[in-house]
């Protein structure tokens, strides 16, 4: 059988995947975690006395302990199954991604096993959001000082 006979043989019996049923799951996984988050940001702001520019900080680390609750009881990976990437984008696939290491190498001890495998992702993910947040207030503190823009 030739490679071009192949690839056509393949092609139809490859099931076509669903795209805008993915997408749909996707974005409602996605949807509902913005909703807790935003439910999270309110609860801060009534009763803790935050305002809206200062109850990021304590929404997104509510949000990502939460995601690495339910990874540890294993929900957070049917959550990931059924919604994809709606799962993984918000910050709380954050969460799941360092927990998830640290599960994984637990067998090996709690130094060398969750401690030395709890950053393997996190770590570059925390190294390239300090590095892009330094170029960023780099760009913005040439362009206040030319009068280009004003702060």
């Amino acid at each position: 059988m030739e490679k071009e006979q192949y690839q056509q043989l393949e092609q139809s019996v490859t099931p076509k995947p669903p795209y805008f049923k993915n997408a749909a799951k996707a974005f409602f996984v996605g949807g509902i975690i913005c909703t807790i988050g935003q439910a999270v940001s309110l609860f801060y702001i009534i009763f803790f006395d935050f305002t809206e520019a200062t109850a990021g900080n304590p929404t997104v680390s509510t949000m990502v302990f939460f995601a690495m609750i339910l990874t540890g009881f294993g929900l957070y990976k049917r959550i990931g199954q059924f919604g994809g990437a709606g799962s993984a984008v918000p910050v709380t696939g954050f969460g799941n991604a360092v927990i998830s290491a640290a599960i994984e190498h637990k067998s090996e001890g709690l130094v060398l096993g969750v401690g030395g495998n709890l950053f393997k992702l996190a770590g570059s993910v925390v190294l390239f959001g300090v590095v892009s947040a330094f170029f960023v207030a780099l760009i913005k503190y040439i362009l206040v000082t030319l009068g280009v823009v004003s702060w």
